[in-house]
């Protein structure tokens, strides 16, 4: 499937097609991450309390991290 990036404002975008976004179950609203990997450009569904849930435990181990680290040993 060839897909065309367009301007889009100004900004530049693509359509995917309701199709593929059926199949994967995502629909309009919703958040993705966008990951750059050996050059290619994916895109992976985010739960909003999966992403909350990831944010908190990011802060609690930037204040821990000490503590973490040592326990690590």
């Amino acid at each position: 499937m060839n897909i065309v990036v367009r301007k889009i404002g100004n900004s530049e975008g693509i359509i995917i097609p309701k199709e593929v976004l059926d199949r994967v179950g995502v629909r309009a609203g919703d958040s993705l991450e966008l990951r750059e990997e050996d050059g290619k450009i994916i895109l992976v569904y985010q739960d909003a309390d999966l992403a909350e849930q990831l944010k908190a435990a990011r802060l609690g181990m930037e204040k821990y991290k000490v503590a973490l680290r040592e326990l690590a040993k």
